[in-house]
């Protein structure tokens, strides 16, 4: 039996393949050059350069500024008279001795600005004016100064303390006293005597000072 040939015309219904991808409205479309990008797109790739991470970039920066904005007021260098060739020995036997001394308070700041470590001094300069304070509001202001320059973790001037100091830093700050910072004080300055210390006796700032001592106590 022979197989019969539909030579006919096409139904209406059954269009070709080749037609249904011309009109599929599924079909991608592609912008004309002349189209502007969006302004804020979604994607997370590093060439984007959209309008919403520029601006997103600039308020990153103004953030950065203002945190790295100090609070107190530079604490002001000690007056103190010219150390002697005897205060500047006992410096060298006992940190005690040269942390009670306004010269050599001084001396071992100058120091730590060359380490880019004043900020520990400061902090401890700064606990030391916080005890002698009496009035409620400026104890409480002077706490959160120092807490917000020294003790946060936004600020430049950040000194490094142990979690559980902090912890209790925390829970004082609702109602802070003179001695808030104790604990903090106490950590920064064996900080200091154990770390820069040793090395500020054997800077040029010590032996200057040693050199320029020998000199005057010969002329004299």
């Amino acid at each position: 039996m022979m197989d019969i040939l539909y030579t006919g015309p096409v139904p209406a219904d059954r269009e070709s393949p080749m037609t249904r991808s011309e009109t599929s409205p599924s079909r991608a479309q592609h912008p004309s050059p002349t189209q502007k990008p969006n302004t804020c797109c979604f994607c997370w790739c590093c060439c984007c350069s959209c309008s919403c991470l520029t601006v997103r970039s600039e308020d990153d920066k103004r953030g950065r500024r203002k945190a790295q904005e100090t609070k107190l007021e530079p604490f002001p260098w000690e007056t103190c008279p010219k150390p002697t060739m005897e205060e500047i020995k006992q410096w060298a036997q006992s940190f005690d001795k040269l942390m009670k001394n306004p010269g050599g308070r001084n001396k071992f700041r100058e120091f730590l600005r060359t380490e880019y470590s004043e900020e520990n001094m400061l902090f401890w300069l700064a606990c030391e004016d916080l005890k002698n304070e009496i009035n409620k509001s400026a104890i409480e202001e002077k706490a959160r100064l120092i807490y917000e320059d020294y003790i946060s973790i936004l600020s430049p001037k950040e000194v490094s303390l142990d979690s559980r100091v902090r912890e209790v830093i925390n829970r004082r700050m609702q109602d802070p006293t003179p001695h808030i910072f104790e604990d903090a004080q106490l950590q920064i300055y064996t900080l200091m005597h154990r770390d820069s210390y040793p090395r500020f006796l054997n800077s040029s700032v010590y032996r200057s000072l040693v050199q320029g001592g020998s000199r005057s106590s010969s002329e004299s």
